[in-house]
């Protein structure tokens, strides 16, 4: 299987890239799709994250309280490698589950922190890495705009990902999506048929 892992920073575009790439055919697995789905309401991992942390991670349905577990792992960086220990083994193994199971020429494999993860985590899976590369400036009205997130939360979001200039260069291919949609899509009509081409080999 031919996997092309997708990242970017947040508020880069990374869902509009994947987002077209899913309406030409090809399949899309997304880490953020698959963490959300390993901690659902009777998975064993929501189980552990209550054990392990209190009640307080629950939400009155039942469900995690996502945004209360980000803010607390935020700030106490050793319970972040505990809810790591309990997720990531089982977001990893849910992933290679989907990719195998992908029928598509090649799979978008997407993460926002693919290369931080180094080739030990999902960059491991991946044959060429695709970045949505975007201003900061841009990042910042992005991501406030859309899910309104305050700038203290997106700088740390920020903070614990590389820097633009080193996911830029740990990437095989780069687009700007610092303009509008079909900006976007013009660059991404390109690599389609690279990476169609490459997947035939």
């Amino acid at each position: 299987m031919f996997i092309i892992g997708l990242t970017g920073g947040i508020g880069s575009g990374k869902t509009a890239a994947s987002d077209w790439f899913a309406e030409q055919g090809i399949a899309v697995v997304d880490a953020d799709v698959v963490a959300r789905e390993v901690v659902a309401v009777g998975q064993p991992a929501l189980g552990e994250i209550v054990q392990t942390f209190g009640e307080w991670t629950l939400l009155a349905d039942g469900t995690l309280n996502r945004a209360a577990l980000r803010q607390h792992v935020f700030e106490h960086p050793e319970d972040r490698k505990k809810l790591e220990h309990i997720t990531h083994s089982r977001i990893h193994a849910a992933m290679a589950q989907q990719l195998h199971a992908a029928t598509s020429p090649y799979v978008i494999l997407v993460s926002p922190l693919l290369l931080e993860s180094g080739k030990a985590g999902l960059a491991g899976f991946c044959q060429r890495v695709l970045v949505v590369d975007v201003p900061e400036e841009i990042q910042r009205q992005r991501a406030g705009s859309r899910d309104g997130q305050t700038p203290e939360s997106i700088d740390r979001i920020i903070a614990v990902q590389i820097a633009r200039t080193q996911r830029v260069a740990l990437a095989d291919d780069v687009v700007l999506n610092d303009g509008n949609l079909q900006h976007l899509y013009h660059q991404l009509e390109r690599l389609h048929a690279n990476y169609l081409q490459m997947s035939a080999v």
